[in-house]
């Protein structure tokens, strides 16, 4: 079951008194995952016992998310919930447009050269700026930060967990 579900992000805080929660994100959609009404799952990340809740209010707040949930109007309801992460269903995935991946679809994929050399698996994904950076896992350990522009990706397949690059120069 837990494997149809996707973290959306991690309740670290409450925040003020009347239950409302602090959200670090784990989506590339947070307006979409926290607007009201939305329906989210609250999930204990040891015994993944889950508590469906609905998204009041939301608003951006620093690195993180204020997430108020219709379900709770107090500091001491929710204070249990710390430390626990939201998720949906996969079933309720944001479709994406084109050229436009989950972090998920993305870790674990394997790097080739145009050239057909292996460069690796993606192990993570930076968000430094303009666009993100994938970052992988060379052969030889070493790290191999790849820009994710035209220039550099020329094709993902999620399906096959493939990744075609570029390697311009100073990549390497």
């Amino acid at each position: 079951m837990s494997n149809s579900l996707l973290t959306v992000g991690k309740i670290v805080n409450t925040h003020g008194i009347r239950g409302e929660l602090k959200v670090l994100l784990k989506t590339d959609f947070p307006d979409v995952r926290f607007a009201p009404n939305s329906r989210l799952l609250i999930v204990h990340p040891e015994s993944g016992e889950q508590l469906a809740v609905t998204v009041q209010a939301s608003r951006p707040y620093k690195q993180t998310y204020i997430v108020k949930f219709s379900e709770f109007s107090d500091i001491n309801e929710v204070e249990k919930f710390k430390g626990r992460d939201l998720k949906v269903t996969k079933a309720e995935t944001v479709e994406l447009p084109e050229n436009e991946y989950y972090f998920h679809e993305i870790i674990g994929c394997r790097v080739i050269s145009d050239e057909g050399e292996d460069l690796g698996v993606i192990e993570e994904i930076l968000r430094p700026g303009a666009n993100d950076v994938w970052v992988a896992k060379l052969p030889s350990g070493k790290q191999l930060l790849l820009p994710v522009i035209d220039d550099v990706v020329l094709d993902v397949n999620v399906q096959d967990k493939l990744i075609k690059v570029h390697l311009m120069e100073g990549l390497l």
